[in-house]
């Protein structure tokens, strides 16, 4: 693995031909603090417990967890124009009309999408836009599944504009576990599609919002990956 994959510094938007895990660079801070403890007393167990020396396993396991949640894989993002490709990966939620919308200023459509303690955390930008505006709100700490968590949970929201002049949304929405929203964007940065741009440390909700009319591309129940599933079309 190369020094900037384990800085957790992203190298590529496509798959590679060799498959390599690399970590998100919003995962640095608990590496060090709670990694770094971990691989010390991983090391130190194995080498100087004597007949303890099995119980090494524990905190390796410990730490080998807490590097799978960072992981961030690489993925193939299509190309094709009109798509709105998944925030996140996890299981989508619900597909949910919304009567009215104010960033739209019209009708919408939401597509909730969950994420376990096992899924990627990386979120993704849906389609090339600007960020045109942002807005976070705290709140409480349901279980990201349920109905309560979209409505009184903690969250960041950011309005996008396509080049085209078509606007979506993006919501993060911690959930039960959650301890803190990523989302390092100022209204006028500019992204591609597929381009991470933080996310939701530890189990969480990520919501997908597109004017009513957007064909959507998925329903309840199914699995997405962030940058690579398509979830719409306008």
């Amino acid at each position: 693995m190369s020094s900037l994959a384990l800085m957790g510094v992203p190298q590529t938007h496509t798959l590679p031909d060799g498959y390599r895990i690399q970590l998100a660079p919003w995962g640095r801070r608990e590496l060090l603090l709670i990694g770094l403890p971990l691989l010390i007393a991983t090391v130190l167990i194995a080498t100087l417990a004597g007949p303890w020396a099995p119980l090494a396993v524990v905190p390796g396991v410990l730490l080998a967890a807490l590097l799978w949640f960072f992981r961030d894989p690489p993925r193939a993002i299509p190309v094709e124009e009109a798509a709105y490709v998944s925030p996140a990966d996890g299981r989508v939620t619900d597909v949910t009309h919304l009567d009215e919308y104010h960033f739209f200023g019209g009708p919408a459509t939401r597509v909730g999408i969950f994420l376990s303690v096992l899924d990627v955390h990386v979120n993704r930008v849906p389609a090339e836009a600007e960020v045109v505006e942002t807005h976070y709100a705290e709140g409480a700490r349901h279980d990201a599944r349920t109905p309560e968590a979209t409505d009184h949970n903690e969250s960041q929201w950011v309005g996008w504009q396509e080049p085209c002049g078509a606007r979506f949304a993006v919501r993060q929405v911690s959930g039960a576990v959650a301890r803190r929203i990523v989302c390092p964007l100022s209204p006028g940065d500019h992204y591609g599609r597929g381009e991470r741009f933080g996310m939701i440390k530890f189990g969480s909700r990520t919501e997908l919002i597109v004017p009513a009319g957007v064909q959507i591309a998925v329903k309840a129940g199914d699995r997405v990956h962030g940058g690579s599933t398509i979830l719409a079309r306008r």
